[in-house]
């Protein structure tokens, strides 16, 4: 600990208070809880430096997009991050146009940082919270990232990152669906060779869930709504201690969609070629005797699969 201490500035009373906090700690748990708050304060003292590093480098100014003439420097700008150790701030280079045209500021090392303007929180934590949000209401989350992070988040904020990822989801799942449809198929995943060489189900139904009968409002009857499920899987053995041989599934994936049968063909025609449904050794679809989805077999996945 005395190397640590020496290695620290003494300056920063944060850290020393930290130190001290670490060394007079009785529990276990009190100890790792320490050098758990102490951790995220070294690691936000390190990613400053580097920030402030690459700040110092050359900046490689664009060109107005109004009048062509290349930005100019107007010296250095405070930036500040909310981010998964804590609050972050540096100080980067911001341009400008050096003919007055009403063009926004540009930040070059925003930028190569994957830094949006106006943005609060790092991409790290919005993700951690979106992970969390899975699972757990959004006011749960919210003081679960702050017990992991040390920083204060409120629910909406959580709700939000939802709602954006969410968006840019659906946004690219619109585009790979546009794309499949103009006969521009998206690259296939990899998988791996004993996973490839298992035989291939798939097959879809349709199952009945409750919906509240307005967006936003808990109150009124639920209604209920049909949604469409299709599941792809391999099919693999497993050996059992006792030596029996069993059947497993492998490689499961799932699609479902609020909607009628042309939106779950187009998502599980996606996702079968993502689980190469072209390249298996052999492919079963499974279903019960409902027309609708026969006819999903017949116009997609009949050439490649045997129903039953």
């Amino acid at each position: 600990m005395l190397c640590l201490t020496d290695s620290i500035r003494d300056d920063d009373p944060c850290v020393q208070r930290l130190l001290c906090t670490v060394e007079e700690a009785h529990t276990l748990p009190e100890l790792i809880l320490a050098a758990w708050a102490l951790a995220r304060v070294l690691a936000r003292h390190l990613v400053e430096s580097v920030l402030a590093e690459r700040a110092r480098c050359p900046t490689s100014w664009p060109r107005c997009p109004q009048c062509g003439a290349c930005l100019r420097s107007k010296g250095l700008v405070k930036r500040q991050v909310i981010s998964l150790v804590g609050p972050l701030r540096w100080r980067r280079r911001v341009g400008r146009c050096p003919q007055g045209c009403e063009t926004p500021q540009v930040a070059p090392l925003d930028d190569a940082l994957g830094l949006h303007p106006h943005q609060r929180t790092s991409g790290e934590l919005q993700h951690l919270g979106c992970a969390l949000a899975v699972f757990v209401p959004f006011a749960t989350a919210a003081t679960l990232l702050g017990w992991a992070s040390g920083v204060v988040v409120s629910p909406r904020a959580v709700w939000e990152w939802v709602q954006a990822a969410g968006q840019r989801a659906m946004a690219q799942l619109q585009a790979q669906l546009q794309a499949a449809a103009e006969g521009h198929l998206p690259p296939e995943e990899p998988l791996a060779a004993e996973v490839a060489a298992m035989p291939l189900a798939l097959g879809a139904d349709g199952v009945m869930g409750p919906f509240r009968p307005e967006g936003g409002n808990a109150r009124g009857k639920t209604a209920w709504h049909e949604v469409k499920v299709g599941v792809l899987a391999r099919l693999g053995r497993h050996h059992t201690r006792t030596g029996q041989s069993v059947a497993r599934l492998h490689q499961r994936r799932l699609v479902a969609v609020f909607g009628d049968l042309d939106a779950l063909q187009r998502r599980l025609w996606l996702e079968a070629m993502r689980q190469g449904i072209r390249q298996a050794s052999q492919v079963v679809w499974l279903s019960d005797g409902a027309r609708g989805l026969w006819r999903l077999f017949e116009s997609s996945f009949a050439a490649y699969s045997t129903g039953i």
